[in-house]
């Protein structure tokens, strides 16, 4: 099959006239132990790697890529033991292994802030949680394939979906792609081997900005930042950092400017005058409330902008729920016209998603410890339709919009955002205001983004699996098991990085859940400081008027700088390629991929080892280091040579052949 090549990419194709690189009377092995077991090992991994990343920075990335590019080269390393993979076995590995990022997502924009409350969740909570929402996804976004992936070919291009397509599709001539995946992940790991482990040089960088009082910019030299960058891009990346610069250089001078001329101290801080406080003080006691308006604001925009294709979308799930036909059955009879179903159209049955959606929703409501942990069974039944709800009419916007946008862009933040908010005024009105209420709220908004963060997944890898002629139900029941999986190993990461750093610290801040506790904080118990949320709002509506998306700014005003400065670095270093090949297309293809993959290593590389440091700490102590006692600013001086040294080689690593 070596040979072959996509035949559908004209956009003007009919669906009906398509060829996949398998073809439809083709059934070459699929479904294997090893692809199950290389899916389920690489899942956990990255799920591990992103679980540490969105508690660093807010961000996750997608990882369909790189586990379809690592299974390939594992299947080539090891085919004299348990031979060649197919292209179709390499699919579903990458299937089963991205479903964990979706689940770290969900998982780690929320459940922390129960940390926060100082309500530790078990696992067996946090597990479920993520498990349900995970198959309720999955569920509601099988009826929505025919449709948006058969009918819509060439109107939604799932543009990581088919990315991963022609990367299996290329690989079947030979695995050297792989390479700069494993090679990223030996090098984070290294790297931050010696920051956190051998401790040569600092972390973090801090600058002091001449004559702007307590004006000050930093940088946390780390490789899966710089990764980030290098994946988001440019302009993504120059407007996150914007809002990191307007907090770190003029809105914490300004406040601490006019904070002079009131007294008391200002609310939420009563002991320390403002003026007496360090700009990591007042960035967290203060701009962090600005940073958390912007985001609800840019959230709730990014989805009234997408309200067309909310109400399409959700007229299309009901349609397809209310359908008469199984789909899925092996004959359909039409009239006297007996159709034989290809096997690459085959979902699994309507009865499962119906079935299995009751009985998850059930669940959720009658099982104690899942929702809000103490929650009254009264308060359970309450929740349960309110997840069933937001959760259908998010599974299919989230599924329509990343066909069109990527995964990346897709605005899982603002849907959460959204359901917290309307399962927080229905509790408002029932008079469910206490901690038990606030914590029943926040996991409703972990079962729901669980289930529109892998919605999205699921549409990409169905997409994949389109292209190069994979069979549909047993996708999905690839993407159930994924799901199942790594719903523990993610889970148990989440602990373990609390238990040994803990979240709102330094090491990580757990933005997105940060954001999350504050909202359910403010609906529930008015405690929050609101004239500095609408100062948020106000800056959110500023940036739109000058027609930039609110959503990357208002995440950069809410996280550290340190935390954006080397996301845009890593995307400075891909624009700098992009120019140079500007008139070489097809070079340009061959080194943003090769960047792509070896940026994913780094952020793989560093996760897992900050896993692996936790345990250290979990269960002996915190590392103390070997190395030097810099002189003063020289230790800063050669973090950011080697920082330096490292964006370089991702320079250079680009332009290999």
């Amino acid at each position: 099959m070596g040979d072959r090549h996509i035949s559908h990419q004209s956009t003007n194709r009919e669906p009906n006239n398509f060829q996949p690189y398998v073809g439809h009377d083709e059934s070459p092995a699929e479904f294997t132990f090893k692809s199950i077991i290389a899916g389920i090992i690489f899942g956990i991994l990255f799920g591990a790697a992103n679980a540490y990343l969105g508690l660093l920075s807010g961000l996750t990335v997608s990882t369909s890529i790189p586990v379809a590019v690592m299974t390939v080269g594992f299947f080539r390393l090891t085919r004299k033991l348990i031979g060649r993979g197919t292209i179709l076995e390499s699919n579903m590995s990458q299937t089963i292994g991205s479903a964990s990022s979706s689940l770290a997502s969900g998982v780690i924009f929320t459940l922390p802030a129960l940390f926060l409350w100082g309500m530790e969740p078990s696992i067996f909570q946090m597990a479920g949680l993520a498990m349900l929402g995970g198959l309720l996804g999955i569920l509601f976004m099988i009826p929505l394939r025919r449709l948006l992936i058969k009918q819509e070919h060439g109107k939604l291009p799932y543009p990581e979906g088919t990315a991963c397509a022609q990367v299996l599709i290329a690989s079947e001539g030979g695995g050297a792609r792989a390479s700069n995946v494993f090679l990223g992940v030996a090098i984070g790991m290294l790297y931050k081997f010696m920051t956190k482990c051998l401790i040569l040089w600092p972390g973090k960088v801090y600058f002091a900005v001449p004559f702007i009082n307590k004006a000050q910019l930093g940088i946390r030299t780390t490789p899966a930042l710089l990764g980030v960058g290098y994946i988001l891009g440019i302009r993504v990346a120059t407007i996150m950092v914007s809002g990191g610069i307007i907090s770190w250089v003029f809105l914490i001078p300004l406040l601490t400017y006019f904070s002079g001329y009131l007294q008391p101290p200002w609310f939420p801080e009563f002991a320390v005058p403002l003026q007496d406080m360090a700009p990591s003080d007042i960035w967290n006691k203060y701009i962090r409330y600005i940073g958390a308006g912007a985001v609800a604001f840019a959230g709730i925009i990014t989805i009234i902008r997408s309200i067309p294709t909310m109400i399409a979308s959700f007229k299309i799930g009901v349609g397809q729920m209310r359908s008469r036909n199984d789909a899925n059955s092996n004959d359909l009879i039409n009239g006297s016209v007996k159709t034989v179903i290809p096997r690459t159209d085959r979902d699994l049955s309507i009865k499962v998603v119906v079935f299995g959606a009751l009985i998850i929703i059930a669940a959720l409501a009658l099982i104690p410890g899942l929702l809000g942990g103490t929650a009254s069974l009264t308060m359970r039944l309450v929740a349960a339709p309110g997840i069933a709800l937001f959760a259908f009419f998010f599974v299919t916007v989230s599924s329509r919009i990343v066909g069109l946008v990527g995964v990346s862009s897709n605005p899982t933040s603002g849907m959460t955002i959204v359901t917290v908010l309307g399962i927080s005024m229905i509790f408002v009105m029932l008079g469910w205001t206490d901690a038990v209420g606030q914590a029943t709220v926040l996991t409703v908004g972990t079962v729901v983004c669980v289930a529109s963060s892998i919605a999205g997944d699921t549409s990409q890898d169905l997409k994949t699996g389109y292209l190069v002629g994979a069979t549909p139900y047993r996708q999905q029941i690839g993407e159930l098991v994924g799901a199942a999986t790594s719903a523990v190993a993610v889970c148990a990461s989440v602990v373990i990085l609390h238990k040994s750093f803990g979240f709102g610290t330094p090491d990580l801040s757990a933005p997105q859940a940060t954001l999350m506790k504050t909202i359910v904080e403010g609906v529930l118990q008015q405690g929050i400081p609101w004239g500095l949320i609408l100062i948020g709002v106000g800056l959110g509506i500023l940036i739109e008027l000058c027609r930039l998306p609110s959503l990357p700014f208002a995440v950069g005003l809410y996280i550290p700088i340190t935390t954006t400065a080397p996301i845009f670095i890593g995307g400075l270093i891909r624009h700098v390629i992009e120019r140079r090949y500007v008139d070489d297309p097809e070079g340009l293809a061959r080194r943003r991929e090769k960047g792509i993959l070896f940026s994913s290593g780094l952020i793989g590389g560093e996760g897992l080892l900050m896993v692996g440091v936790a345990l250290y700490v979990l269960y002996f102590d915190t590392p103390k280091g070997i190395g030097p006692v810099w002189p003063e600013y020289l230790g800063e001086i050669v973090s950011l040579v080697v920082f330096t040294a490292l964006g370089y080689f991702l320079y250079k690593r680009t332009k290999a052949e």
